[in-house]
């Protein structure tokens, strides 16, 4: 039998997905699954993006140019300038998904072997981009006691190596939620002009921003024009998973030329994801002052509810629509699994991500999970209940063997 790859070999499961077999097998014993663990949104996706796929006059589903359709990417500078980023189309590649601008800023930035730094926890799927393209991530530790905020300075300049190439951020934060500061991020424009690093900045969800909070875009920060990269996509703004259209934008022309040879390689995006994004351009406000209104109560019913759980720490997101937990449990790789194939409350469980994926090393989440408070408030609010009582049961919470302990 041929060997597989290495990277094949290494590449990590998604802690996401990865209990989707334990979910649909729950399914089929008639448990009902409040799915937590992935950030697909409920809420409908605009009707302007829609109307433009349900009355699209085409006679030819062509090829777009490879770094996109002219006149989205014209009316994403508009966007754009309207959130203080400016840019020109030309400084624009539409992407399949921001997943694809990630893996071709990567190819194009980085030789095999160099480090990437990278605040943990982070997107699970950063270790994957990161394996493809032969680099390694070097993870600077963020706590959940500090709500994982951004490490102090001497944290990142203890790791910064002949090898490290670049810093990459997700702002507000995936699977955190947090939000950084005008302060946290000059820290960060210091080191990158200092040690002239790339600056990867995933901004996907920066219209999600709650209490009173606003996202500052990493391309704002002066005299590192040549360094930053930004990262984004319709997914999670539009509630348009599906349409996998993203965008990496970059004032550096040599590195903008670098990435366009990767996108000419896969030929084009998705034509209808482009015409439904183009489209998505025309959402009023409305839209996302109810959809922020929405996710905001959404984070208040499952974050005090899961801090009213004794032993349960979650720290109050500032914007996205993710959470992380600490449980009083052994392992949440077990727990999450435990959860689909031996517990059920009043018909129902809950699936979530255990926060191990979202380490470069698993062991540090080993009681850390990652929810993602998508779905209606009361599903939320069973959830919540789910998980009261599943910690009084699972044989391996800490809180009630030691309250038991006590008693004796």
């Amino acid at each position: 039998m041929p060997t597989i790859s290495t990277k094949g070999r290494l590449m990590p499961p998604s802690p996401i997905r990865k209990l989707v077999p334990y979910a649909e097998a729950a399914k089929k014993r008639g448990t009902k699954v409040i799915h937590l663990n992935i950030g697909q949104p409920d809420i409908a996706s605009p009707e302007v993006a829609l109307d433009a796929i349900r009355h699209l006059d085409r006679t030819v589903i062509e090829y777009s140019h490879s770094a996109g359709y002219e006149s989205y990417r014209k009316g994403l500078v508009t966007y754009y300038a309207e959130h203080g980023i400016v840019v020109d189309h030309e400084q624009i590649i539409i992407t399949n998904g921001g997943s694809e601008a990630l893996l071709f800023g990567m190819m194009a930035c980085f030789e095999p072997g160099d480090e990437v730094i990278i605040p943990e926890p982070f997107y699970a799927n950063y270790n994957s981009f990161a394996l493809a393209a032969g680099i390694t991530v070097v993870p600077v530790r963020s706590t959940i006691q500090s709500g994982f905020a951004l490490p102090p300075i001497e944290a990142f300049k203890a790791l910064i190596t002949k090898r490290t190439k670049g810093i990459l951020i997700c702002n507000p934060g995936n699977p955190t939620g947090y939000l950084y500061s005008q302060a946290e991020l000059d820290t960060l424009r210091d080191i990158v002009k200092r040690h002239d690093l790339f600056l990867f900045a995933d901004e996907v969800y920066r219209e999600f921003c709650y209490d009173g909070a606003r996202h500052i875009s990493a391309m704002t920060l002066s005299g590192i024009d040549d360094n930053v990269i930004l990262i984004d996509s319709v997914s999670k703004r539009y509630s348009m998973c599906g349409a996998r259209v993203g965008a990496f934008i970059t004032r550096n022309k040599e590195l903008y030329a670098a990435v366009l040879k990767f996108a000419q390689a896969r030929l084009s995006p998705p034509t209808f994801g482009q015409i439904a994004s183009e489209a998505a351009l025309r959402t009023p406000q409305s839209y996302f002052t109810g959809v922020i209104t929405e996710y905001r109560q959404r984070r208040d019913v499952l974050v005090d509810g899961l801090n009213s759980i004794p032993g349960v720490i979650c720290p109050t997101p500032k914007g996205a629509f993710y959470c992380v937990a600490e449980l009083p449990i052994d392992d949440s790789d077990k727990f999450c699994q435990w959860l689909l194939e031996s517990f059920e409350f009043e018909g129902y469980t809950v699936m979530m991500a255990p926060a191990t994926g979202f380490y470069a090393e698993p062991a540090t989440g080993r009681k850390q999970v990652r929810l993602a408070y998508v779905l209606e408030q009361p599903l939320l609010a069973k959830a919540v209940e789910c998980l009261r009582r599943a910690l009084q049961e699972y044989p391996s919470t800490t809180v009630v063997a030691a309250e038991t302990s006590a008693l004796r």
